[in-house]
């Protein structure tokens, strides 16, 4: 059976849009498209923030709620519903990020919570997520990964990033709602990764409900899924795994190129294509063992994975795999698998305007940057403008 036509189809993709946000739309990913006015807006949006004036109100008409779903989790269930009527899911996702103190992390952990019991009994959300470095400082994180030792106080903030996670994973794990920890920088990444296992091994055990995140740029994480999975047949334990292509490329090649070690990033976009589809057919052939989040706004890894799915007599909407993208983007590939019956969530970010705000400059930095992205929803949302000729 063949899928290679099922992303073309506009009106599906855009049947949410009213004819108004299909030109907001247009008009944002035109600006994004413009490099240089990218970097204007970013400028003169930094300032007006910085200097209080009023912009709040143009960023939501225009950046924000093509991005976000609101200011806050009950803002965001006009859009969770909207969604859910085209049997898109939603994952909330609280994007405030970059805070460093104790009490800061004790506010995640509670949003956190509150998140994974707001999710409880929403068929719309069957998943909620975090990041490690929410809940404690990346330094200890860093140094863990090292394995160098902890000092007195750095011990005592890890024995609370510990309970932080064992509280939020118990939450899942009582709610009935699967935990998508996302993955961060390579050099605290062991630390994390440590965490969620152990967290796994404890309320993974009838199924998924704890799921790490694979960066596939790093060439390294079909070895480190393959050991998990060698862990988890010596304990009997599921594995959960969010496959992302990831979200640090530059940041980690310049750290490596500074220290002076080899970078673990991929030495080319095609190798990475490779290590994520090698990765994903890994799973998908051990399904038994393996749940999986497919977050990708790549085609050609979607139609793969769907025909993998053919090929091994998985159904469309087993539990145990779902597609996942960004909302605000690749709604041409969201929509149109979740109309074939596909299980697939959207991100949705949410929070203040103001804190939202690094979110949505690398969102349009993404755009700018990533090859094609923003002429491929250009030219989709052009097809459909034609097709409604507006």
């Amino acid at each position: 059976m063949s899928h290679n036509n099922l992303f073309e189809n506009t009106q599906k993709a855009f049947s949410l849009k009213s004819d108004s946000e299909l030109e907001r739309a247009y008009f944002l990913f035109k600006m994004i498209s413009n490099e240089p006015l990218v970097r204007i807006g970013t400028a003169v949006t930094n300032f007006a923030i910085k200097a209080h004036l009023p912009v709040q109100g143009l960023i939501r008409a225009t950046v924000f709620d093509h991005f976000c779903g609101g200011v806050s989790e009950e803002d965001c269930l006009p859009v969770v519903d909207k969604m859910f009527e085209k049997r898109v899911c939603s994952v909330l996702d609280y994007s405030v990020e970059g805070k460093e103190d104790e009490s800061q992390f004790d506010a995640v952990l509670l949003k956190t919570i509150e998140l994974i019991e707001f999710a409880d009994h929403k068929d719309a959300m069957p998943f909620s997520v975090f990041k490690p470095t929410g809940l404690g400082r990346f330094s200890v994180f860093e140094k863990k990964t090292k394995g160098e030792a902890l000092t007195k106080e750095e011990e005592e903030q890890w024995k609370r990033i510990e309970k932080r996670f064992e509280l939020v994973c118990q939450k899942a794990f009582d709610c009935d709602v699967a935990l998508l920890i996302d993955g961060e920088e390579s050099w605290m990444q062991d630390a994390a990764d440590d965490l969620v296992a152990k967290m796994m091994r404890k309320y993974n055990t009838e199924k998924a409900i704890i799921y790490n995140t694979l960066q596939l740029y790093r060439h390294d994480r079909l070895e480190y899924l393959k050991s998990l999975h060698e862990e988890a047949r010596v304990y009997g334990f599921k594995i959960g795994v969010k496959i992302v292509r990831g979200a640090y490329m530059e940041k980690e090649n310049e750290r490596a190129e500074e220290k002076g070690y080899p970078t673990p990033i991929c030495a080319s976009k095609e190798h990475t294509d490779e290590n994520f589809n090698t990765t994903m057919k890994y799973i998908l052939e051990n399904i038994e063992d393996i749940s999986v989040f497919i977050g990708t706004h790549n085609e050609h890894s979607s139609y793969l994975a769907m025909q993998l799915m053919d090929d091994l007599s998985i159904a469309k909407d087993d539990f145990r795999v779902w597609f996942g993208q960004l909302y605000g983007m690749s709604d041409h590939i969201s929509f149109n698998q979740a109309s074939e019956g596909y299980n697939v969530a959207k991100y949705l970010p949410f929070g203040p305007v103001r804190d939202v705000m690094p979110y949505l400059i690398r969102r349009a930095e993404e755009n700018t940057s990533v090859a094609g992205q923003t002429s491929r929803e250009l030219n989709l949302l052009s097809q459909e403008k034609k097709r409604r000729k507006l």
